[in-house]
């Protein structure tokens, strides 16, 4: 633990945050490893953290959509308002945004500086621990379903695969916003019991990748028309396309590994692959009014601030069950 600077305000549109959780995420664990070192080019050192809730401490001159005292949640980016993608609502493209946590200081801390534009206001009943992973693990599983639904009908086929931090949201998701058929892929007994309790119609123990192809063609008939990729390594970047019917989508969500499609696989069957980084505040809104009326649910573990380390192992070992989360 070190001692840091307070933020301060210096901007009209600043808004200080006082941490009431903070969520510990993989891209944390891909952040030490330096897979962003040349997306984000931070400068170090500098405090993790993307994942964010608490209550209002500071406001710059200019807010009026918070005040101190407010329980909020933070989307993840710092953006402009000015700029082309934030104009037209992609505000997670912003050309000028900053991204507390990857480039800037985050929120393992007591303290985070944000602005106006990142705040959601949330309904007093949420208390921060249960809400915090939902800025960005939420808002990811969230964006991606979002971004599908309109493909997912009655009748249609979403296969999840993995069943973890973002994965056991995605599926709370499609239940809420659509009405496929959905089936969850995880190599954890434990994370498939946990998906059936949430929505999963029908979960496959993911012992090897025949099992898996076959288990996932038995019960759709045919493929997926969706299958949302939570895991983006270690295998599952490369089982999950050949697990769509003709003209189906793959969401890929997690990352870290890598994606090789022979190119007349992907023009005869007329598949998708489909990127997704992080979502919109527009989705942030929608996922919170979801988790409000109780239709999406974090798991969480709690830790300590003083323990970050320990629960950054706990994610890197496969010990955590749901979403890891700091308490200052």
């Amino acid at each position: 633990m070190d001692e840091i600077d307070e933020p301060k305000v210096s901007g009209p549109w600043d808004v200080i945050v006082e941490i009431g959780a903070a969520g510990v995420c993989r891209t944390d664990l891909h952040i030490i490893e330096g897979q962003w070192a040349e997306i984000q080019k931070p400068d170090l050192p500098y405090t993790l953290g993307h994942e964010n809730a608490g209550w209002v401490r500071e406001v710059g001159s200019a807010v009026d959509n918070v005040k101190p005292g407010d329980l909020v949640i933070l989307h993840p980016l710092v953006t402009c308002g000015l700029c082309g993608p934030c104009r037209i609502g992609q505000d997670s493209h912003c050309e000028r945004a900053s991204f507390p946590g990857i480039n800037a200081d985050g929120g393992m801390a007591e303290l985070i500086l944000t602005n106006a534009r990142a705040v959601v206001k949330l309904d007093p009943s949420l208390a921060p621990s249960k809400v915090a992973a939902l800025a960005d693990a939420g808002l990811t599983a969230y964006h991606a379903v979002r971004k599908a639904a309109s493909g997912l009908f009655p009748g249609s086929h979403a296969v999840v695969f993995g069943a973890g931090g973002l994965g056991h949201i995605g599926v709370q998701a499609l239940a809420a916003i659509t009405s496929a058929e959905i089936t969850v892929v995880d190599r954890s007994e434990s994370a498939l019991e946990l998906a059936r309790t949430l929505g999963a119609h029908h979960t496959i123990l993911a012992t090897t990748d025949d099992a898996v192809r076959k288990g996932v063609r038995d019960i759709t008939e045919g493929g997926a028309h969706v299958v949302f990729d939570y895991v983006g390594e270690l295998g599952a970047e490369k089982i999950s396309p050949q697990l769509l019917r003709n003209r189906g989508s793959h969401y890929v969500i997690g990352y870290g590994g890598a994606i090789e499609l022979p190119t007349i696989e992907v023009i005869s069957k007329e598949i998708s692959v489909v990127g997704n980084l992080v979502g919109t505040y527009t989705d942030l809104v929608e996922l919170m009014t979801l988790t409000a009326k109780g239709q999406v649910t974090l798991h969480t573990s709690e830790y300590p601030l003083d323990a970050a380390l320990d629960a950054l192992d706990d994610l890197h070992r496969g010990r955590v069950v749901g979403r890891a989360i700091l308490v200052p």
